[in-house]
């Protein structure tokens, strides 16, 4: 079961990951609509200085032209980047010419690449504001240009469930990295939330009102989300590849936490 942990570009979390993180669990860096891609990839280059794995999530949306696209595959291919997860971006006006993910995707495949991994969003509990028809047609656009599928966060062990068998039920076959809410105390997110920016942190909560659950006291654990995940992992049509943790930058206590629950399940970091 592969493991990885998602981070937002902000200052001075290349040092806490290094810190608190073991180098054999991958790092995924979010595009930020409001500190733009540079910040992704700035923090991408500190992360791979420090030897770890990293997967830079490209926002169409937010790519300005060809020219600038062939700069980010560029700074990938640097630094030895070999995966990238892409999606359409959280901005009402995209920057340049792609404004889905399906049109960056067939761009990057014109211009060629040096990446053995591309990851594409799957919705476990739907889409705001596209329906399930379109979603399905979406991702079967996408596919060829795909290698893996990454799902948006949930806190219901049935809905994902479900999400799953329906994907496969309808010729989905990408292999799946479920995403899943990292521990993380109430105090925690809102100084993270500060960080992040109000707007990106007021859209989150509002498209997923599960993250209401942290406003208790003792906050939020994922224990029974991942016990569920796990359990349906042994199921070889699942096609269940790993674990994708939202970290919130709370990137300590997600390593806590898995040093202390994780490890009894699996015997170790999972492998890239």
């Amino acid at each position: 079961m592969r493991l990885r942990y998602e981070v937002h570009p902000v200052d001075g979390v290349a040092g806490t990951v290094a810190r608190h993180v073991p180098r054999a669990v991958t790092i995924a860096v979010t595009a930020s609509p409001r500190r733009g891609l540079d910040a992704t990839l700035d923090l991408t280059e500190q992360l791979r200085a420090e030897g770890f794995r990293v997967v830079p999530h490209l926002a169409a949306r937010q790519v300005a032209s060809d020219a600038h696209l062939k700069d980010l595959l560029g700074r990938m291919a640097a630094v030895d980047v070999r995966e990238t997860f892409v999606i359409a971006g959280d901005i009402p006006e995209p920057a340049g010419e792609f404004s889905d993910a399906a049109s960056l995707l067939a761009r990057m495949h014109e211009l060629g690449h040096e990446l053995d991994q591309i990851g594409i969003a799957g919705y476990p509990e739907g889409h705001p504001f596209i329906n399930d028809r379109a979603l399905l047609a979406a991702l079967h656009g996408k596919r060829p240009f795909a290698t893996l599928l990454v799902s948006q966060v949930c806190f219901d062990p049935a809905t994902i469930t479900r999400w799953i068998g329906w994907l496969r039920q309808h010729g989905v076959t990408l292999p799946a990295h479920v995403g899943i809410p990292g521990p993380i105390a109430h105090a925690r997110l809102l100084r993270i939330a500060r960080k992040i920016g109000v707007g990106e942190s007021a859209r989150f909560l509002r498209l997923h009102a599960g993250w209401l659950r942290l406003l208790l006291p003792r906050g939020y654990r994922p224990d029974r989300l991942v016990e569920a995940v796990l359990a349906r992992s042994a199921e070889p049509a699942a096609a269940i590849a790993g674990l994708h943790f939202y970290t919130f930058n709370a990137v300590e206590e997600m390593e806590r936490w898995r040093q202390r629950t994780l490890l009894e399940v699996d015997d170790g970091i999972p492998q890239h």
